[in-house]
């Protein structure tokens, strides 16, 4: 039950609308130590991180999940 509820949490936003939301309220270092990849930690950039982040589930998991706990607020 807990996936179909962030699945409706989720509905309708684009991974890039989710990253770009973190990146401006927590910043690329800041986001580096709330979840570790090397994508927000070795220059990054919003291309880049979408690029890992869609062939890499457990990762994009991962934002998606910090994004569903108030990230996207």
């Amino acid at each position: 039950m807990t996936t179909t509820g962030q699945q409706r949490s989720l509905n309708g936003v684009t991974l890039e609308q989710i990253l770009n939301c973190l990146v401006e309220q927590y910043g690329w270092e800041k986001l580096s130590t709330i979840v570790a990849l090397n994508c927000f930690i070795s220059d990054p950039s919003i291309k880049s991180s979408l690029k890992f982040l869609r062939k890499t589930p457990w990762a994009r998991k991962k934002v998606e999940d910090l994004y569903l706990k108030g990230g996207g607020e």
